[in-house]
């Protein structure tokens, strides 16, 4: 092989001109085509370019110069003509001088501060130990020694004593590179305290900091998790006259976003995509999670497309996080593709990819998906914590998986994860929705003897169960104890209320009466106005519709459903049409009537029973006047009850609907293909009709 002989060191210089002038000496000049012998350049040498990056130019050996260079302070160095500027000589690796200048080669030399190097990194951190280590050069170190020796250290201790060995002894031609790559040294150990402290030192010797400098102390920030340093850092760099530059533009997205101030970080992006800057997938990751943490879960998918659109591969923290954020959308299924890309992609799902898939299942309430990533984290021997067991035992409370919450909740605690006032809230409340008195009031003593003091959904689950068991005295000291414990009654406690009461024996409604007075006056006034029959009905309506007024949105169709159910329980019918009149009024129920050219329909999916039944109420007199005034009735004829059953019951609104239409010998059957339908013709509705129009009339 040929060996590069480097002009830098003096110690090369003087054996080399001697070998050469002997050589022109003691025989005449050979020339193989002209150009045996070549100069060669080469700029700032590094382990990977120092035998590549190489400019040669023919030149003849008698014409080429090679500087002499003092070394140090103390022989006068300087430096100005850089040492990074070097000159080379091919030499024949067969010549029997060769060996000699093996061990003068710069290939040699570049080891030797490589060693120097390691040894600092592992010497005592004190001055005498590192000034010993670099003592052993010395006259002959450059500038050029001093960046490749500090670039190649790990230890700040002993980097930050380097470099004042460096400052005292050399002439730095650029001494800003000398500070950066210590700098980067800091960086390596996350000490940004130490490189903060090195940048006052800087401004004190009044080197000037340039891009690299601060780019350094930035992406120290950014591996110390201080978005808000990195942030301070960006934003001194004009007032050093300096203009970042693409690299430290696109880290910054990410730090922005952290901090915060997502209208930088999102203004950043677009300049990033239109002066087409490079990327990387945290900056990505940290622009998802700005629009997660918005709520802009399209533009969460949108950045994903445009990462791939760009080359850039996903790496589990997106996919993490983007799988977080289809939770949050309450998008099950797209949560599902993407743990479908994991596996795709090769990559091994860890526990925040489960967590997340439970919390995004969990919440849309996908059961069996939910279960099933449940059984994959404990075939891996994943732990779960208090709160993800809470997610799975809160989806099985409302879908009524029953067997699968008990099996879970013996697997929480034998796991030694002690449940708390919320894994009891979705047992007791499942054991009350199935009517289990003695189960739920188990689970009550054993959450009262982990310390915990039922709080109002427990205690609204409480009451539920009792109502469903027709245990109405238990309901009345249910609702005491409510006081007992301070706790104020909200719309929902009042709702449940008011669903047992449309449970409860004619006899025992008073109880719960006194009870939804307490609770809420002006619902209790309503519904003393029902029950006892008082009022007339220009003051029943003002009263409910002063109710409704004063009531949260979310409870409204719950609260105008069950009074419903009370007046179809109390035989009521001219109340509950008003009822369900005002609640369209006021678009809590909307589309229950709707009519195209070849159908018309009668929608009652989210309706209660009782208020189903007097919507059908309504439109069977609607249609009765319809063709009384003459108008056509369509072909077709349809009651939409929806397919769903109660998730703790096997009724649901069909089953009901189904006998009471026999009751009415209406003409609807359930249509085979089109689940939850009843259908009929316009001649059988025509026929029906007219036969109830008789018999209205006969019992007038």
């Amino acid at each position: 092989m040929a060996y590069n002989l480097c002009s830098s060191p003096s110690s090369l210089y003087q054996p080399l001109c001697n070998t050469l002038s002997s050589s022109s000496r003691d025989s005449k000049p050979r020339t193989l085509n002209n150009n045996f012998y070549h100069s060669l350049k080469l700029n700032t040498p590094s382990p990977q370019s120092r035998t590549t990056s190489l400019q040669i130019t023919n030149v003849s050996l008698q014409d080429q110069k090679i500087p002499q260079q003092e070394t140090s302070k103390d022989s006068n160095f300087n430096e100005k003509n850089g040492s990074s500027s070097k000159s080379y000589i091919w030499v024949n690796p067969k010549s029997s001088k060769a060996s000699t200048l093996r061990k003068s080669s710069y290939d040699a030399r570049y080891a030797s501060l490589i060693k120097a190097a390691k040894s600092l990194n592992s010497c005592n951190p004190n001055k005498d130990d590192v000034f010993n280590i670099l003592g052993e050069f010395g006259n002959k170190l450059f500038e050029h020694d001093a960046v490749v020796i500090l670039n190649n250290m790990s230890n700040p201790d002993t980097a930050l004593l380097a470099l004042k060995f460096f400052r005292e002894r050399l002439e730095f031609n650029r001494e800003v590179v000398v500070y950066n790559v210590t700098m980067k040294v800091l960086r390596k150990c996350r000490d940004l305290n130490k490189v903060e402290k090195l940048f006052d030192e800087m401004i004190e010797r009044a080197v000037k900091p340039d891009n690299v400098t601060f780019s350094t102390i930035i992406s120290c920030a950014r591996l110390c998790n201080l978005a808000d340093k990195a942030v301070e850092w960006f934003e001194k760099m004009p007032s050093f006259g300096l203009d970042p530059d693409d690299v430290t533009f696109s880290t910054m997205i990410d730090s922005y976003g952290r901090v915060g101030n997502v209208e930088k970080a999102l203004s950043l992006y677009d300049r990033a995509r239109t002066e087409k800057w490079r990327l990387d997938t945290t900056t990505f990751s940290t622009l998802i999670r700005i629009y997660k943490d918005s709520g802009n879960f399209d533009g969460c998918l949108n950045v994903y497309e445009e990462m791939k659109a760009l080359g850039v591969k996903p790496n589990l923290v997106i996919y993490n996080t983007l799988l977080d954020a289809m939770g949050r959308a309450r998008r099950p299924w797209q949560a599902k593709k993407f743990y479908q890309d994991i596996i795709d992609s090769g990559l091994s799902p860890s526990y925040a990819t489960y967590a997340a898939l439970l919390r995004a299942y969990g919440r849309a309430r996908y059961g069996e998906d939910t279960i099933k990533i449940y059984k994959e984290m404990k075939e891996k021997e994943l732990s779960l914590n208090v709160l993800l067991y809470n997610t799975i035992l809160a989806m099985c409370a409302d879908l009524g998986f029953v067997d699968e919450a008990i099996e879970i909740f013996e697997d929480m605690k034998n796991s030694g994860i002690s449940p708390d006032s919320w894994t009891f809230s979705s047992m007791i409340t499942m054991s009350s929705c199935c009517g289990k008195v003695s189960e739920a009031e188990n689970m009550l003593n054993e959450m009262f003897e982990a310390g915990f003091q039922p709080n109002i959904f427990v205690l609204t689950s409480l009451i539920q169960c009792y109502g469903k068991a027709q245990r109405i005295d238990d309901v009345v000291k249910t609702f005491n104890r409510l006081y007992e414990l301070l706790i104020t009654p909200d719309d929902r406690f009042c709702g449940c209320l008011l669903n047992v009461m449309t449970q409860t024996p004619n006899e025992e409604l008073g109880k719960l009466v006194d009870c939804v007075e307490r609770a809420n006056p002006k619902l209790g006034h309503v519904v003393k106005l029902l029950v006892e029959e008082q009022g007339n009905e220009g003051n029943f309506k003002k009263e409910a519709a002063d109710l409704f007024d004063n009531i949260s949105t979310e409870v409204k169709k719950a609260y105008c459903n069950c009074l419903i159910d009370l007046c179809v329980k109390l035989n009521m019918l001219e109340r509950a049409c008003e009822l369900l009149d005002h609640g369209l009024t006021l678009g809590i129920y909307t589309d229950i009537q709707s009519k195209t050219s070849t159908q018309w329909s009668l929608n009652l999916k989210s309706l209660s029973s009782g208020a189903a039944l007097t919507a059908l109420h309504v439109w069977i007199n609607d249609l009765s006047k319809a063709l009384e005034a003459g108008e056509q009735l369509p072909p077709l004829l349809g009651i939409n009850t929806g397919h769903g059953k109660h998730k703790y019951s096997e009724k649901g609104l069909a089953n009901v609907f189904e006998s009471h239409l026999k009751e009415l010998n209406a003409p609807f059957h359930e249509a085979p293909d089109k689940v939850g339908w009843f259908l009929t013709t316009k001649v059988a509705a025509e026929s029906w009709l007219e036969s109830r129009k008789l018999a209205d009339a006969v019992a007038a």
